[in-house]
């Protein structure tokens, strides 16, 4: 079994616009599993980008 490595991951700080209805459902779920609404989103954000499919892709694997 190896050893347990905690690390810390480098984050970086950018800015994004939101629409106000978004905020206040992700404020809404991030209250209600008692986390804070950058980790809900970071969560989000790698699941979108783990289960991501691109339509011309597809095809593409199709015909071969």
């Amino acid at each position: 079994m190896s050893k347990f490595q905690p690390s810390k991951t480098e984050k970086i700080v950018i800015s994004i616009r939101i629409e106000d209805y978004k905020i206040q459902q992700i404020d809404k779920i991030a209250s209600k599993i008692d986390i804070s609404r950058n980790e809900l989103i970071n969560q989000c954000l790698d699941y979108a980008l783990n289960n991501l499919e691109f339509k011309e892709l597809n095809k593409k694997q199709n015909k071969q």
